[in-house]
């Protein structure tokens, strides 16, 4: 990965190319970013840049094509590490830590380094469990770091979504930032960084990386993809600035369609048909615990959608026949005045969902709710 190879980020990449100029590069860095974001990027043309073989004092990207930026592309380098949230699966039956995922690490990242967690965890095959950075793992993260660097400069250990460590593993990392060894630099990519232990965070130096523009995922998509040029409008207007999400949409199947399955969701809140509703949290259940994040994700940005729309249906531009039909007709049903209540209940949906809740009762709790609020606006 290049910076390069990037769209948009111009002042991000320039401080990070400045820091190695000037000799300047932290120990440990957080790169912050909403998910669908440039941070893992960065941090992978980071990396590259700084055991670049060939990298000049005025250098402003790595040259990619040194052995060393050949064996980070394919992310094969022996001094580029990862830490990344695992958990049993088919294949790894117990003891997940990520060196076991290290090949399907690669192939998830080479195909597309803008995912999410939930792509990951379904990348692996983890079925309804959830990732996480294992106590495990802290042992593993002490013996990759007492090694000298093989063949760069740096030893690199990229921690991505160190949000999700277990308090034994977060303990071994704030060790090794208090006494960090030499020659190794950590690379922390965080989607939740309000998550991770507030003396962590003092001691790493941030890097804040914004979401993607719209103009910048229409170019991507049109120039790396092919996608027309309208096309690639409307899905970065919906990603929102999600890359992730944008070229997901670009090859999405109806195998999962969260926007017909919101829309019926509503309609049966607001006709309050409990039994189509029992119906429906059965297949809400099918999905799978991440799945199940995922769509209430969706849900609340659709949420925000509808209501922009009621005040003003240009600032909802562009969006797909089926979609504006709906959210049209919706809109009269979401205000100002249950708006709140209504996001609130999606987002404790959320929560529970994500702290292991019964999947069917928090729906069909969450369904008895939105339909109390939907008739506010009647």
């Amino acid at each position: 990965m290049r910076f390069s190879e990037i769209p948009g980020q111009a002042s991000v990449k320039k401080l990070l190319v400045q820091s190695v100029q000037r000799q300047h590069v932290a120990h440990a860095q957080l790169f912050r970013g909403a998910e669908g974001s440039a941070a893992l990027a960065l941090a992978l043309a980071y990396a590259t840049f700084l055991n670049c073989e060939a990298r000049g004092p005025e250098a402003t990207d790595s040259c990619g094509q040194c052995a060393s930026c050949q064996k980070i592309a394919k992310l094969i380098h022996p001094d580029l590490n990862f830490i990344l949230p695992v958990t049993t699966t088919k294949q790894v039956s117990k003891d997940a830590v990520s060196s076991k995922f290290a090949a399907d690490w690669r192939s998830f990242v080479l195909e597309n380094p803008y995912q999410g967690l939930n792509d990951w965890m379904q990348h692996i095959g983890a079925d309804n469990k959830q990732g996480s950075i294992s106590k495990e793992e802290s042992l593993q993260l002490l013996r990759l770091v007492s090694l000298k660097a093989f063949e760069g400069q740096f030893k690199i250990v990229i921690i991505w979504l160190p949000e999700l460590m277990h308090p034994a593993a977060a303990n071994a990392v704030l060790k090794l930032l208090e006494e960090p060894p030499a020659a190794t630099v950590f690379l922390l990519v965080s989607y939740a960084p309000e998550q991770l232990l507030p003396t962590i965070v003092s001691r790493v130096q941030p890097v804040v990386v914004r979401a993607f523009a719209e103009n910048e995922i229409t170019e991507y998509l049109r120039d790396q993809y092919h996608v027309p040029e309208v096309k690639a409008r409307q899905l970065a207007q919906v990603a929102d600035g999600n890359l992730g999400a944008a070229l997901a949409a670009r090859e999405a199947t109806s195998d999962n369609d969260y926007f017909a399955f919101f829309a019926e969701w509503m309609r049966h809140c607001y006709s309050y048909k409990v039994d189509k509703l029992l119906a429906q949290s059965d297949e809400f259940q099918k999905m799978g615990r991440e799945n199940q994040k995922e769509f209430l994700q969706y849900a609340l940005g659709l949420l925000r959608k509808v209501l922009l729309f009621g005040i003003d249906p240009q600032f909802v531009p562009h969006l797909p026949a089926a979609e504006q039909q709906f959210i049209n007709g919706f809109s009269r049903f979401v205000t100002l005045r249950n708006a709140d209540p209504l996001t609130r209940e999606i987002n404790d949906a959320h929560y529970h969902i994500e702290r292991n809740a019964n999947p069917r009762m928090t729906f069909v709790d969450a369904s008895l709710r939105v339909a109390s609020y939907l008739k506010m606006a009647s």
